[in-house]
C-alpha cells in the first residue's frame, strides 16, 4: 500500500459538509434510535440539531431538526462514547491483550472487541450501538466471486487483494482468539469465525473516525488512529460539501462544525475525502452518483492498444513513463481526458526524430501540431475502446440481474459504477472531439 494511502490516512477524513434537497422521514421513533438515545444521554450526549431519518437514495442518514448556520456546533461526542483502543484495554480483554506476544494490532484489538460485545448480546454495555450497525457490508470482500468478476479490472485487482488481506488477518488472529477461550462458555471457533471477523471489520473499516492515540507497547506499532463514534457515523456521505470535524483534547469530544448554512428538515451530509467511485466502493461499499473525483483509469496495456507496433522506441519511451511516475493513475474524467493521459501519450506519440525531446513533453510543452493531433487521436481511441467495452458490461449486468435474482443488491451496485462510468466517457469524447477540431 502506497504511503499515504494506507487506511489511516483515508479513515473518515471529513472536510465536507451539506444538506440534501430531499426530504426524509423521521425515524427517531423508532425502538433501535429511541434506546439509542437513551444510552447517549447516559453518556453526556444529548443532540438537539439532528434527528435519525430514512432519505431517498441515500437511505438512512441525519436531518436537521431546525436551521444551521455556519460554523455551528453540530455533534460534540463525549470520548465515554467512542470505542477506542482505550474501551478494549480496560475491558475484559485488556489483560489478555497485554500479555500477547507478538503484540495485536490497534485493528485486530477493536476487531476482536466488537467480535465479542456482538456475540453477548443484551449482556453488552454497547448494545444500543451495536444494534443500529449493519449486519452485512456491500465492500467488495462482502461480495460474490462472479460479482467481483464484474468489476473495472484495475477494481477488481485492488479487491482481489482485499480479500486477501483479510483473509490473512483472520488465519494470523486464530492463534489470539483461541488464548480468550477462559472468557467463554462457548468455543472460541464459533465465536470468532470468519463471517464474524469480516463484519467487524468492515465496521471499523468504513464508519471509524480519525482520533490519534498515544502509542502503547501492548499493541503492534501499526498506527492507532480509529474511532468508533455512535450515531455521529450515521452521517452519510457527500463529495460536494464542507465540514470542520476532529477530536477536541481539551473538551476531550469529537466535534463537527458546519461550513455552510443548512434548512430545517434536510439531510445534513459529510465528506470522507475527495475519493473516486472506484475507491468508495472499495473503501466503504457505495458509489456517488454524479461524483466530481469520479474516473476511468487507463491500464499500461491500454494506452498502448492502438499505438503503432513497428514502434523501435517503444519500450524506451515505456520505460520513461514508468521512471518518471506516468504509466499509473492515467485517467478520463467529467472534464475529458487528464493532463497526465495525454502527457503519457503525447510522449509515446513522438516521431524518432522527435524522441530527444521527450523532457519537454513531461514538462508540458507543444512539440509540434503533428504529436498533439496524433495523441488525441488515440485519446479518442482509447476512449471510444471504454465506451463500447462499458455498454457491453452494461448489457450482461442486465441479462444478469434477470437470472440472478438472489444477487440484484449487488448486481445493481455494480451497474452504477458502469453507469457513473459510461456518462464520464461520453462527456470526455465530445471534450476529445472538440479538442481535436483545430486539427481538422
Amino acid at each position: 500500500m502506497k504511503k499515504g494511502g494506507g487506511r489511516t490516512s483515508r479513515i473518515r477524513r471529513r472536510k465536507l459538509f451539506r444538506c440534501s434537497v430531499s426530504r426524509g422521514v423521521n425515524e427517531s421513533y423508532k425502538p433501535e434510535f429511541i434506546e439509542l438515545k437513551k444510552w447517549l444521554k447516559d453518556r453526556k450526549f444529548e443532540d438537539t440539531n439532528l434527528i435519525p431519518a430514512c432519505f431517498p437514495g441515500t437511505g438512512r442518514g441525519l436531518m436537521s431538526k431546525t436551521s444551521l448556520r455556519e460554523g455551528q456546533m453540530i455533534i460534540s461526542l463525549p470520548e465515554s462514547c467512542l470505542i477506542t483502543t482505550d474501551t478494549v484495554i480496560r475491558s475484559y480483554l485488556g489483560t489478555y491483550i497485554a500479555k500477547w506476544q507478538p503484540p495485536p494490532s490497534p485493528l485486530l484489538a477493536l476487531c476482536t472487541f466488537l467480535v465479542s460485545e456482538k456475540h453477548a448480546g443484551d449482556q453488552s454495555l454497547w448494545k444500543p450501538y451495536l444494534e443500529i450497525l449493519p449486519q452485512a457490508y456491500t465492500c467488495p470482500v462482502c461480495l460474490e466471486p462472479e460479482v467481483v468478476n464484474l468489476f473495472p479490472k484495475p477494481l477488481k485487482a485492488k479487491a482481489e487483494e482485499q480479500r486477501a488481506r483479510v483473509q490473512e488477518f483472520f488465519s494470523s488472529s486464530r492463534d489470539f482468539f483461541s488464548s480468550l477461550q477462559p472468557l467463554f462458555s462457548e468455543t472460541v471457533e464459533s465465536i470468532f469465525s470468519y463471517r464474524a471477523l469480516l463484519w467487524a471489520w468492515c465496521t471499523v473499516n468504513t464508519r471509524a473516525v480519525y482520533v490519534k492515540h498515544r502509542q502503547r507497547q501492548c499493541f503492534s506499532m501499526e498506527p492507532n488512529t480509529y474511532a468508533l463514534a455512535p450515531y455521529l457515523d450515521l452521517l452519510n456521505h457527500s463529495p460536494e460539501v464542507q465540514v470542520k470535524g476532529a477530536f477536541n483534547e481539551e473538551t476531550r469530544c469529537y466535534e463537527i462544525r458546519t461550513a455552510s448554512n443548512c434548512r430545517k428538515h434536510e439531510e445534513v451530509f459529510i465528506c470522507y475525502g475527495p475519493h473516486d467511485n472506484q475507491r468508495l466502493l472499495l473503501e466503504y461499499g457505495f458509489v456517488s452518483i454524479h461524483n466530481p473525483h469520479a474516473c476511468v483509469y487507463v491500464s499500461e496495456d491500454i494506452l498502448v492498444k492502438y499505438l503503432p507496433t513497428t514502434d523501435k522506441q517503444m519500450n524506451k519511451k515505456i520505460s520513461i513513463l514508468k521512471n518518471h511516475d506516468f504509466i499509473e493513475n492515467l485517467t478520463f474524467g467529467w472534464d475529458g481526458p487528464s493532463w497526465r493521459l495525454l502527457t503519457a501519450l503525447k510522449l509515446l506519440c513522438l516521431e524518432a526524430e522527435e524522441f530527444t525531446c521527450w523532457k519537454k513533453i513531461l514538462l508540458g510543452e507543444v512539440i509540434s501540431d503533428t504529436n498533439e493531433k496524433t495523441s488525441l487521436v488515440i485519446a479518442q481511441k482509447i476512449c471510444q475502446y471504454f465506451i463500447e467495452e462499458t455498454n457491453a458490461m452494461l448489457r450482461k449486468i442486465s441479462h444478469m440481474k434477470d437470472e440472478e435474482v438472489t444477487l440484484l443488491n449487488q448486481l445493481t451496485l455494480v451497474e452504477t459504477l458502469w453507469t457513473e462510468e459510461l456518462k464520464i466517457l461520453q462527456a470526455s469524447a465530445e471534450i476529445l472531439n472538440s479538442l481535436r477540431t483545430p486539427f481538422r
